[in-house]
């Protein structure tokens, strides 16, 4: 499983920062789509959708919508944001009353419309981040990944009180605060190095740190529910887009949404 992890981060680590860092216009929303796409492609079987031909109409619909908004020129709309923002409030209570709120989501229809609001709006997010520098979206990957590292040392050395135990035993409030930490500290090297002021910066880095954990449990959530481990075996060793991409889904769009904010425009 090592050997597994290491040959395919390898493999896709450059290609994923070339097509992050390398593309713009067009060729971006294309390759930052495709990650979409594959994406939508696993949440129709967290959906309840396995068969082939019906799990492919999930990301096929999903990709017209954003060929449409392409065409549109809607790429700068807002209003996926807004709406990404009012998805994950909702996903806040059924994540919290799991599995008491179950009945509620657990309609396939009701579990595509959840990605649908999580993986568009990441799309959305993803592009106007680029169009308004690539250093912010450098921030927003920097920032989940020093999360990441964060809650695990943290975690593993204090970690007592769990998180949500019915959704993921291993995450702890501990790691939470290690997360924080972690991000906290990025947001005051990059302040420092004149990115931005440091008050604001600070404060809705904090705030989507924490968001983005939800997006971690809510594909747990979902897993849980369906007996998976992992998302897809798309990604040998690491399984599947989802699994990689679960906090992006939260960060990226809460993120775009308040980045006019830090940047002293308003949101």
């Amino acid at each position: 499983m090592l050997r597994q992890r290491i040959i395919t981060a390898v493999i896709l680590a450059p290609l994923a920062l070339l097509g992050l860092f390398g593309l713009d216009g067009a060729p971006f929303a294309v390759f930052t789509g495709g990650i979409v796409a594959l994406g939508a492609w696993e949440w129709a079987n967290l959906s309840g959708v396995s068969a082939g031909k019906a799990r492919l109409l999930f990301p096929l619909t999903l990709v017209v919508l954003m060929l449409l908004a392409g065409m549109s020129d809607g790429l700068e709309a807002r209003w996926p944001l807004y709406l990404a923002a009012m998805a994950w409030a909702i996903n806040l209570r059924w994540v919290m009353r799991y599995p008491a709120a179950s009945q509620e989501w657990r309609a396939t229809g009701v579990r595509l419309g959840v990605g649908a609001l999580a993986l568009l709006p990441t799309w959305f997010g993803l592009i106007q981040l680029k169009a308004g520098g690539a250093e912010w979206l450098l921030y927003v990957l920097l920032m989940v990944w020093a999360a990441d590292i964060g809650a695990y040392f943290s975690g593993k050395r204090f970690g007592k009180r769990k998180l949500a135990p019915r959704v993921s035993p291993g995450k702890s409030w501990e790691g939470v605060y290690g997360g924080l930490v972690a991000t906290g500290l990025l947001a005051t090297g990059y302040a420092l190095a004149g990115q931005a002021d440091w008050l604001p910066l600070l404060v809705v880095t904090l705030g989507v740190t924490a968001v983005s954990v939800l997006g971690d449990l809510l594909e747990s959530m979902f897993k849980r529910e369906r007996k998976l481990k992992d998302s897809s075996q798309l990604l040998p060793g690491h399984g599947g887009i989802m699994d990689r991409i679960d906090s992006l889904t939260a960060a990226v769009p809460m993120f775009a949404l308040l980045l006019p904010w830090i940047l002293g425009g308003g949101a």
